[in-house]
Protein backbone atom coordinates (compact mmCIF):
# COMPACT_ATOMS: atom_id res chain seq x y z
CA UNK A 1 0.00 0.00 0.00
CA UNK A 2 1.11 3.23 -1.16
CA UNK A 3 0.72 6.73 -0.25
CA UNK A 4 0.60 9.90 -2.31
CA UNK A 5 1.89 13.31 -1.75
CA UNK A 6 -1.53 14.58 -0.62
CA UNK A 7 -2.87 11.42 1.55
CA UNK A 8 0.72 12.08 3.07
CA UNK A 9 0.21 15.50 3.91
CA UNK A 10 -3.23 14.68 5.65
CA UNK A 11 -1.83 11.81 7.24
CA UNK A 12 0.91 14.03 8.85
CA UNK A 13 -1.69 16.65 9.75
CA UNK A 14 -3.95 13.59 11.49
CA UNK A 15 -0.98 12.48 13.20
CA UNK A 16 -0.29 16.33 14.79
CA UNK A 17 -3.69 16.57 15.87
CA UNK A 18 -3.36 13.20 17.52
CA UNK A 19 -0.46 14.04 19.07
CA UNK A 20 -1.70 17.67 20.04
CA UNK A 21 -5.10 17.69 20.50
CA UNK A 22 -6.85 20.83 19.65
CA UNK A 23 -9.46 22.99 17.63
CA UNK A 24 -8.94 21.64 13.68
CA UNK A 25 -9.91 23.45 10.69
CA UNK A 26 -13.12 21.58 9.07
CA UNK A 27 -11.28 20.88 5.95
CA UNK A 28 -8.65 18.67 7.45
CA UNK A 29 -11.09 17.07 9.56
CA UNK A 30 -13.05 16.26 6.12
CA UNK A 31 -9.88 15.04 4.77
CA UNK A 32 -9.07 12.86 7.56
CA UNK A 33 -12.72 10.82 6.84
CA UNK A 34 -11.62 10.86 3.03
CA UNK A 35 -8.44 9.28 3.99
CA UNK A 36 -9.94 7.09 6.34
CA UNK A 37 -12.69 5.43 4.09
CA UNK A 38 -9.33 5.30 1.07
CA UNK A 39 -7.38 3.22 3.58
CA UNK A 40 -10.50 0.76 4.48
CA UNK A 41 -11.66 0.36 0.94
CA UNK A 42 -7.69 -0.22 -0.11
CA UNK A 43 -8.23 -3.34 2.97
CA UNK A 44 -10.91 -4.91 1.40
CA UNK A 45 -9.59 -4.56 -2.06
CA UNK A 46 -6.69 -6.56 -0.79
CA UNK A 47 -8.86 -9.02 0.80
CA UNK A 48 -10.25 -9.68 -2.33
CA UNK A 49 -7.24 -9.74 -4.34
CA UNK A 50 -5.34 -12.34 -1.56
CA UNK A 51 -8.88 -14.52 -1.59
CA UNK A 52 -8.46 -14.54 -6.01
CA UNK A 53 -4.44 -14.84 -6.41
CA UNK A 54 -4.92 -18.31 -3.47
CA UNK A 55 -8.06 -19.64 -5.96
CA UNK A 56 -5.44 -19.16 -8.78
CA UNK A 57 -2.30 -20.69 -6.72
CA UNK A 58 -4.54 -23.61 -5.92
CA UNK A 59 -4.74 -24.26 -9.68
CA UNK A 60 -1.45 -24.59 -10.47
CA UNK A 61 -0.41 -26.66 -7.53
CA UNK A 62 -3.20 -29.33 -8.68
CA UNK A 63 -1.77 -28.96 -12.22
CA UNK A 64 2.32 -29.75 -11.20
CA UNK A 65 4.90 -30.42 -11.89
CA UNK A 66 3.77 -29.01 -15.65
CA UNK A 67 2.83 -25.26 -14.14
CA UNK A 68 5.92 -25.32 -12.08
CA UNK A 69 7.17 -21.56 -13.30
CA UNK A 70 3.57 -20.10 -13.11
CA UNK A 71 2.79 -21.45 -9.71
CA UNK A 72 6.30 -20.17 -8.02
CA UNK A 73 5.92 -16.79 -9.75
CA UNK A 74 2.34 -16.94 -8.79
CA UNK A 75 3.29 -18.76 -5.29
CA UNK A 76 5.77 -15.32 -4.51
CA UNK A 77 2.59 -12.72 -5.47
CA UNK A 78 0.95 -14.30 -3.22
CA UNK A 79 3.32 -14.14 -0.15
CA UNK A 80 3.84 -10.57 -0.90
CA UNK A 81 0.44 -9.77 -0.94
CA UNK A 82 0.10 -11.42 2.83
CA UNK A 83 -1.09 -15.17 2.29
CA UNK A 84 0.82 -17.75 4.88
CA UNK A 85 1.92 -21.27 3.36
CA UNK A 86 -0.53 -24.22 3.69
CA UNK A 87 0.86 -27.10 4.24
CA UNK A 88 0.22 -28.35 0.52
CA UNK A 89 2.28 -25.22 -0.43
CA UNK A 90 5.24 -26.83 1.57
CA UNK A 91 4.96 -30.51 -0.22
CA UNK A 92 4.66 -29.01 -3.42
CA UNK A 93 7.89 -27.23 -2.92
CA UNK A 94 9.58 -29.95 -0.89
CA UNK A 95 8.60 -31.84 -4.82
CA UNK A 96 10.27 -29.21 -6.33
CA UNK A 97 13.78 -28.24 -4.16
CA UNK A 98 15.31 -29.20 -7.52
CA UNK A 99 14.65 -25.91 -8.68
CA UNK A 100 17.19 -23.45 -7.13
CA UNK A 101 14.16 -20.50 -6.99
CA UNK A 102 11.87 -23.69 -5.41
CA UNK A 103 14.71 -24.13 -2.87
CA UNK A 104 14.76 -20.31 -2.23
CA UNK A 105 10.83 -20.27 -1.36
CA UNK A 106 10.84 -23.26 0.67
CA UNK A 107 12.88 -21.82 2.65
CA UNK A 108 10.71 -18.64 3.14
CA UNK A 109 7.24 -20.73 3.82
CA UNK A 110 9.46 -22.60 6.14
CA UNK A 111 10.44 -19.68 8.33
CA UNK A 112 6.52 -18.52 7.97
CA UNK A 113 5.00 -21.67 9.38
CA UNK A 114 7.41 -21.87 11.86
CA UNK A 115 6.34 -18.30 13.00
CA UNK A 116 2.92 -19.16 12.94
CA UNK A 117 3.14 -22.22 14.99
CA UNK A 118 4.88 -20.13 17.66
CA UNK A 119 2.21 -17.62 17.40
CA UNK A 120 -0.62 -19.96 17.97
CA UNK A 121 1.12 -22.28 20.99
CA UNK A 122 1.44 -18.70 22.61
CA UNK A 123 -1.88 -17.65 22.20
CA UNK A 124 -2.93 -21.33 23.74
CA UNK A 125 -0.42 -20.64 26.82
CA UNK A 126 -2.10 -16.97 27.19
CA UNK A 127 -5.16 -18.69 26.53
CA UNK A 128 -4.34 -21.49 29.37
CA UNK A 129 -3.28 -18.96 31.69
CA UNK A 130 -5.87 -16.96 31.93
CA UNK A 131 -8.40 -19.90 32.44
CA UNK A 132 -6.19 -21.18 35.50
CA UNK A 133 -6.64 -18.02 37.39
CA UNK A 134 -10.07 -17.53 36.66
CA UNK A 135 -10.74 -21.20 38.01
CA UNK A 136 -8.83 -20.23 41.28
CA UNK A 137 -11.73 -20.17 43.82
CA UNK A 138 -12.21 -16.69 45.93
CA UNK A 139 -11.80 -18.38 49.05
CA UNK A 140 -8.12 -18.66 48.08
CA UNK A 141 -7.20 -15.75 46.85
CA UNK A 142 -5.55 -13.14 48.96
CA UNK A 143 -7.39 -11.59 51.78
CA UNK A 144 -7.28 -7.95 51.80
CA UNK A 145 -6.58 -5.63 55.34
CA UNK A 146 -9.08 -5.28 57.19
CA UNK A 147 -8.76 -1.96 59.24
CA UNK A 148 -8.24 -3.40 63.27
CA UNK A 149 -7.29 -7.38 61.49
CA UNK A 150 -4.35 -8.69 60.34
CA UNK A 151 -2.80 -7.76 56.48
CA UNK A 152 -1.49 -11.08 56.03
CA UNK A 153 -4.39 -14.02 56.53
CA UNK A 154 -1.39 -16.60 56.75
CA UNK A 155 1.34 -14.60 58.83
CA UNK A 156 2.17 -11.51 60.16
CA UNK A 157 3.49 -8.71 57.88
CA UNK A 158 6.99 -7.41 59.17
CA UNK A 159 6.86 -3.77 59.66
CA UNK A 160 9.22 -2.01 57.44
CA UNK A 161 12.17 -0.16 58.89
CA UNK A 162 11.46 3.77 59.71
CA UNK A 163 13.98 6.10 57.99
CA UNK A 164 15.74 7.04 61.29
CA UNK A 165 15.38 4.66 63.27
CA UNK A 166 17.37 1.83 64.86
CA UNK A 167 15.98 -1.77 63.89
CA UNK A 168 14.25 -3.62 66.80
CA UNK A 169 16.11 -6.26 68.47
CA UNK A 170 15.09 -9.28 69.35
CA UNK A 171 14.69 -9.39 73.40
CA UNK A 172 17.32 -11.82 74.86
CA UNK A 173 16.33 -15.14 75.73
CA UNK A 174 15.97 -15.72 79.81
CA UNK A 175 18.16 -18.17 81.33
CA UNK A 176 16.09 -21.52 82.60
CA UNK A 177 15.43 -20.92 86.22
CA UNK A 178 17.76 -23.44 87.94
CA UNK A 179 15.89 -26.45 90.24
CA UNK A 180 14.67 -26.00 93.22
CA UNK A 181 17.18 -27.56 95.98
CA UNK A 182 18.05 -28.60 99.58
CA UNK A 183 18.53 -25.10 101.34
CA UNK A 184 21.21 -25.04 103.83
CA UNK A 185 20.02 -22.45 105.75
CA UNK A 186 16.28 -23.81 106.12
CA UNK A 187 16.05 -26.60 109.32
CA UNK A 188 14.37 -29.86 108.38
CA UNK A 189 11.16 -30.45 109.96
CA UNK A 190 11.61 -32.97 112.94
CA UNK A 191 9.71 -36.24 112.13
CA UNK A 192 7.14 -37.03 115.17
CA UNK A 193 10.01 -40.19 116.34
CA UNK A 194 12.61 -37.40 117.10
CA UNK A 195 10.10 -35.21 118.93
CA UNK A 196 8.48 -37.90 121.10
CA UNK A 197 11.65 -40.85 121.57
CA UNK A 198 10.40 -44.14 122.07
CA UNK A 199 10.41 -45.02 126.16
CA UNK A 200 12.15 -48.20 127.00
CA UNK A 201 10.24 -50.33 128.97
CA UNK A 202 10.86 -50.51 132.63
CA UNK A 203 13.27 -53.89 133.35
CA UNK A 204 11.98 -56.37 136.56
CA UNK A 205 13.42 -55.87 139.80
CA UNK A 206 16.26 -58.51 140.31
CA UNK A 207 15.35 -61.22 143.01
CA UNK A 208 17.19 -60.42 147.02
CA UNK A 209 19.59 -63.03 147.66
CA UNK A 210 18.25 -66.17 149.65
CA UNK A 211 20.42 -67.52 152.45
CA UNK A 212 19.82 -70.68 153.24
CA UNK A 213 19.01 -71.87 157.03
CA UNK A 214 22.19 -73.81 158.56
CA UNK A 215 20.91 -77.41 159.52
Amino acid sequence: MAFGAEELRVLRRALALALHPGPAPAQDVQDCHRLAESLDEAMREGVRLRAFLVADLARYRAALPGTAAGYLTLLEEVLGAGHRPEPDDLAALRALRGNPVAAALLQRCQALAEQDVRARLARRTAARTASAVAAVPSSRTRLLALPGGLSDPFGAEEEPDRPGEEPAKPAPEKPAAPKPGPDPARRPIPTPGEVFPRRKPPQPPADPPRHLAAG
